[in-house]
């Protein structure tokens, strides 16, 4: 099939972010156990140890010989870290309607960066496709939250930290593609996590004089499932595939792909917590996968003639 590797990171992204949509489960598990800050220990030190395993046994590879480390700091300190920090605390500062509206601003804040930072200009049919898809996620969480009034303006700032780590991250995670495989970034990125979250959550119990209760969050059994799927599969695994994603697709073309996750979240709260659907979620779950499809099936195209993005509209042949 002519188009059939055009195909893979289309795949890959809507992979990624089934993946992302049902960690929602997990963590919420998770968290009715542990505090935030171990499950994030936890997660990403099973992450890194998987990974360091599969390397051990030259499953997989890295080599960060003659390579710019320093880009690569940068994006692992931006995300996992600085991002998971932001977003974690920021939603127990805020109301939840409040939290998703500006989670949902990612994608637009990635395609105006991309366009300074990457040279990449969306046509102006994706544009309103992007603004369409962001419109669908505001739409549900309004109406899911119209009761929910609370919130502060550290939470705000918080949050805003959040949406500019995970946009600078799409742009980073991008610009050093041609220097890294997806596997040497996804690897860096769990170490980095793993080092940052266990020396917090050890330092948190050492100053509260519990260093003996580490490990107590491992004796539940919903616990260990939860950090198993949310450190192999949605960190190793997803991140491999989102890093992927940015190596082949345009940051904003890539970041839209997260407002899939949303859909995913009420289906598997419908499914599995037995919440309640309506037909506003239906509605909003239309208009992000209507945004999804235009974003990528209007693209802007570089016309190397003049050196820059035109809005030329090009069929991808990918439906």
């Amino acid at each position: 099939m002519k188009n059939k590797g055009h195909l893979i990171p289309y795949i890959t992204a809507i992979i990624t972010n089934f993946i992302f949509g049902f960690s929602f489960l997990f963590s919420k598990n998770a968290l009715s156990i542990s505090d935030p800050i171990s499950l994030l220990a936890f997660r990403f030190l099973a992450a890194f140890l998987v990974m360091t395993v599969l390397i051990m046994l030259k499953v997989i590879k890295v080599n960060y010989k003659n390579k710019p480390l320093k880009w690569l700091i940068i994006l692992a300190t931006i995300e996992p870290i600085i991002y998971f920090i932001f977003e974690t605390f920021g939603l127990k500062k805020t109301s939840t309607s409040l939290g998703g509206l500006m989670i949902a601003l990612i994608p637009i804040i990635v395609t105006i960066l991309a366009v300074f930072l990457l040279n990449e200009k969306p046509s102006l049919k994706q544009s309103v496709s992007i603004v369409l898809s962001v419109s669908g996620v505001m739409l549900i969480i309004l109406m899911e939250n119209s009761n929910d009034t609370g919130g502060s303006m550290l939470g705000v700032f918080l949050l805003s930290g959040a949406v500019l780590s995970a946009a600078f991250f799409n742009i980073i995670a991008r610009k050093i593609s041609n220097d890294f495989t997806p596997i040497e970034v996804t690897y860096f990125m769990m170490f980095l996590g793993a080092i940052c979250f266990n020396g917090i959550s050890i330092f948190n119990h050492i100053m509260d004089k519990n260093i003996s209760t580490y490990f107590k969050p491992l004796e539940n059994t919903t616990f260990i499932i939860s950090v198993l799927y949310l450190g192999i599969i949605s960190s190793v695994l997803a991140y491999f595939l989102a890093n992927y994603t940015l190596a082949k697709l345009e940051a904003s073309r890539s970041a839209i792909f997260a407002n899939i996750s949303t859909i995913v979240s009420i289906i598997a709260g419908v499914v599995f917590l037995h919440e309640s659907f309506h037909m506003y979620h239906i509605i909003g779950s239309i208009m992000i996968l209507i945004g999804v499809w235009g974003t990528n099936y209007f693209k802007g195209v570089k016309d190397y003639s003049k050196g820059n993005y035109t809005t030329i509209v090009e069929e991808n042949n990918i439906i």
